[in-house]
């Protein structure tokens, strides 16, 4: 992997390479950027594909004590990250992760050309439904985040409803979910990194106000949501495409919100299309 440190500490990143259009893919909480591994494969060579590895407790290297990693904090390392690069004109996907509303609502969305939203928070859905009140209730506690990626050590607890049972319709591979916690379970300061995101959440009111602040994104953007999802409501992917000047909506069947884990090549195939259409 490729690494660029930014103000929060060090982000390491995949890219591809290559001189097509450039899509930037974004993970969610306790993951990292695998998530995206058979978008990426099956989208080929005509695309640069760039995956960060956000501070959401799946990554390797800790960041800064005292850090800003509050949910507008990640946006704004999302900003730097394509400053760093010197990105211009980027395809922003995001996957369960919401950021896009607070990116634009803090005036950070200049080096975004096109934007991509998946199944992922939006509105005043932070914590996102029973597994992320579940983490917050957790977070709250001393030890707490360190409790709760315990449990996930056993392998059955993964496909409860309150941990990842909801997040994706077949289970992710558990040499995948096994990368994705071992940070947490070895490092107190990557737990510190997370606990400060899920505890970095605003007030409701500073949710629906970023929200509404997608109206002034002026450019393509594509919503794909998956219609059995039962964390990220279906409603919101409409609400979303709704608000959004020049927004669409795709609906995915037999997904629940990690469409890049249950429905790569549905998602594969309408990425193509919308590059396509606005490249």
């Amino acid at each position: 992997m490729d690494d660029v440190r930014l103000s929060a500490g060090v982000i390491e990143y995949d890219d591809t390479g290559g001189d097509g259009p450039v899509v930037v893919l974004l993970h969610g909480v306790a993951m990292n950027g695998s998530l995206w591994d058979e978008v990426v494969a099956r989208l080929g060579d005509g695309v640069r594909c760039i995956v960060p590895t956000l501070p959401l407790g799946g990554h390797r290297r800790p960041m800064e004590a005292g850090a800003d990693l509050s949910v507008l904090g990640v946006a704004r390392l999302v900003a730097e990250f394509l400053e760093a690069l010197r990105l211009e004109d980027v395809t922003l996907v995001m996957n369960d992760w919401g950021g896009a509303q607070a990116l634009v609502a803090d005036g950070r969305a200049d080096r975004i050309g096109r934007l991509v939203i998946t199944s992922c928070e939006a509105f005043d859905n932070y914590p996102p439904g029973l597994p992320g009140r579940n983490l917050a209730a957790f977070a709250r506690l001393p030890g707490g985040i360190r409790a709760a990626f315990s449990l996930l050590r056993l392998k059955p607890a993964r496909r409860l409803p309150m941990t990842w049972g909801r997040m994706s319709k077949r289970p992710v591979p558990h040499a995948t979910m096994d990368d994705w916690f071992r940070p947490l379970l070895t490092s107190a300061a990557i737990r510190r990194d997370l606990r400060a995101y899920v505890l970095g959440v605003p007030e409701k009111a500073e949710l629906l106000r970023w929200a509404e602040q997608l109206r002034t994104f002026d450019r393509p953007a594509l919503v794909v949501w998956a219609t059995e999802d039962r964390v990220m409501p279906l409603d919101h992917g409409r609400r979303l495409a709704g608000i959004l000047p020049q927004g669409r909506l795709v609906e995915v069947a037999d997904s629940y919100t990690l469409i890049p884990q249950d429905r790569p090549d549905a998602l594969v195939e309408h990425l193509r299309a919308f590059l396509a259409e606005t490249g």
